[in-house]
């Protein structure tokens, strides 16, 4: 019995020890990245990775598939976008406050979805985010279908022009890997395991005295925040918040990302956000053909891989480790 916990210890340090060398290499190159790449490409990529690991969270580790994200995704940026366009607040103000309207449409329609489970459950997110979708198409702080234009990136704490690409890509790059270092500790702390627990088996968990509804609703709201963080920043980036954004479309897209990366892994959305943000960047001359790309990719994932990049390179290393 010793050996087998000393085995699983050890274990652990591996994977532990091989997370932090591909977070480290991960970091050195995004910020290597802006001296080869295009910022604002990177910049809309670290978005849609930020996106994807909210997602990420909420599929990959509890088990609830939310056909609706683009709803706090798109508010967020709405929100975001009027604060810094009508108000006049500063940029770091008017993420605040597209992160924390996201936060209660995720509690509101977290407290409604979360008494069904499976398709029904889905179902739920996806009727809530098309309502929300038909009230951003009609309201006046939204723009209709102009959206919210020229929103102006400010100077970041009073000091920093981010009107300058190089300082907008280091504070886009500094929140979403702090963003990704909260969802890493969130995911491997006590509150992360019932999480987990509930995953693989959620009347076990209720069995066991987990009231499951509560960690599924604070695992909601919270991912519901984080997509709205990156919804937040991507207004500022592009100084745009569209209809676009709170669309289906969008959120078929953030489950592409995911399940192209890797379900249930801390990188996997990362390289998947990066890998189609990417396609639709340099396919972008073959217009609507790029779609037909993006379906074969997922049909791909489905059938052949579907741990995805990230989960199929892990277990081979782990096969031939």
């Amino acid at each position: 019995m010793a050996s087998a916990s000393e085995a699983a210890v050890a274990l652990r340090r591996r994977a532990d020890s091989g997370l932090g060398v591909a977070a480290a290499l991960m970091i050195a190159a995004l910020i290597a990245a802006p001296f080869v790449l295009y910022p604002v490409f990177l910049m809309k990529a670290l978005c849609f990775a930020l996106f994807a690991c909210a997602f990420n969270l909420l599929i990959g580790y509890v088990g609830l598939l939310s056909f609706g994200h683009a709803l706090y995704f798109g508010w967020a940026a709405y929100l975001c976008a009027h604060a810094a366009k009508t108000w006049g607040l500063q940029p770091e103000i008017a993420v605040l406050i597209g992160t924390a309207a996201a936060a209660v449409l995720g509690l509101v329609a977290g407290a409604l979805a979360i008494r069904r489970q499976g398709i029904y459950f889905a179902m739920i997110t996806l009727a809530l985010a098309q309502m929300m979708y038909l009230v951003a198409l009609r309201m006046k702080l939204t723009g209709g279908e102009d959206g919210i234009q020229d929103v102006p990136r400010g100077r970041l704490f009073g000091a920093f022009d981010l009107h300058n690409e190089l300082t907008m890509y280091a504070f886009v790059l500094v929140v979403v890997l702090a963003a990704l270092f909260l969802i890493y500790r969130i995911i491997n702390s006590p509150f992360g395991e019932v999480l987990k627990a509930i995953r693989e088996n959620e009347q076990r968990a209720i069995s066991l005295g987990y009231r499951t509804d509560r960690y599924k609703l604070v695992a909601f709201t919270l991912s519901a925040t984080l997509a709205g963080l990156a919804g937040s920043l991507k207004a500022i980036v592009f100084q745009l918040a569209s209809l676009t954004d709170v669309h289906w479309t969008m959120s078929g897209e953030v489950v592409l990302m995911t399940l192209v990366g890797g379900l249930g892994t801390i990188f996997g959305p990362v390289v998947g956000a990066f890998f189609i943000v990417a396609m639709e960047n340099y396919l972008a001359p073959l217009g609507q053909w790029v779609l037909v790309i993006q379906g074969g990719i997922f049909v791909a994932c489905v059938l052949l891989f579907r741990r995805g990049i990230v989960g199929e390179l892990a277990h081979w290393l782990r096969v031939r480790l």
